[in-house]
């Protein structure tokens, strides 16, 4: 699943076992902050091609969970949760072996893996928000516009947009409230890239 994909289909999870139906169109979209319901309608196509969702006829809230694809023990991996990473202001990353977080296998592939909890809100505009937990694959280096942990002067530790030019590195906010910092190429390193993000629903 995309990030996105995997939001939706978290907040499809949480209220239908909350509510015993499945949300509205609108209510999906409104969930997702999109402006028109065919960007939900696209995101629900592309997960009952997955077999991740099955659309009940005529009814009017007829999305459900596939029982085939309902995430079992079985089927997910213990990654390191390596406390809070800023998404606005760099914070320090601290790592916590002892802690760990259940993910779907079909999220990770072959390599390293560890998870953090977003911090902030400048990568709202990318769909990560506060308080979600993302998905890192270990990596040294990344292609221009992935989402990286970038680790500043050997300290500061930051989630946003990757841009390599020449000698210098831009990190990049998904929120027009933050500005673009650009650095030295030494001053930077990459310690890994975005491939996936987890989010509990807290419904009232």
């Amino acid at each position: 699943m995309t990030p996105k994909q995997h939001i939706l289909w978290e907040f499809i999870r949480n209220y239908s076992q909350k509510n015993g139906y499945a949300p509205s169109f609108d209510e999906m979209k409104d969930f997702m902050n999109l402006k028109s319901k065919s960007s939900i309608h696209r995101l629900v196509k592309e997960l009952e091609e997955q077999g991740i969702l099955c659309r009940k006829p005529y009814q009017t809230r007829g999305l459900a969970l596939a029982e085939a694809k309902e995430i079992a023990n079985d089927d997910c991996t213990y990654l390191p949760l390596y406390g809070k990473i800023a998404a606005g202001l760099p914070i320090e990353a601290i790592a916590n072996e002892s802690e760990k977080i259940a993910v779907p296998n079909d999220m990770i592939g072959q390599g390293d893996y560890y998870a953090l909890t977003v911090e902030g809100d400048s990568m709202i505009g990318a769909g990560i928000m506060n308080g979600d937990t993302v998905i890192i694959k270990h990596a040294k280096d990344a292609n221009n516009g992935q989402i990286v942990v970038a680790l500043i002067d050997e300290y500061e530790v930051t989630l946003k947009k990757f841009h390599k030019r020449g000698h210098s590195v831009a990190l990049e906010p998904a929120n027009p409230a933050y500005e673009t910092r650009i650095f030295t190429n030494d001053r930077v390193e990459v310690q890994g890239i975005l491939v996936g993000l987890m989010r509990r629903y807290e419904g009232n």
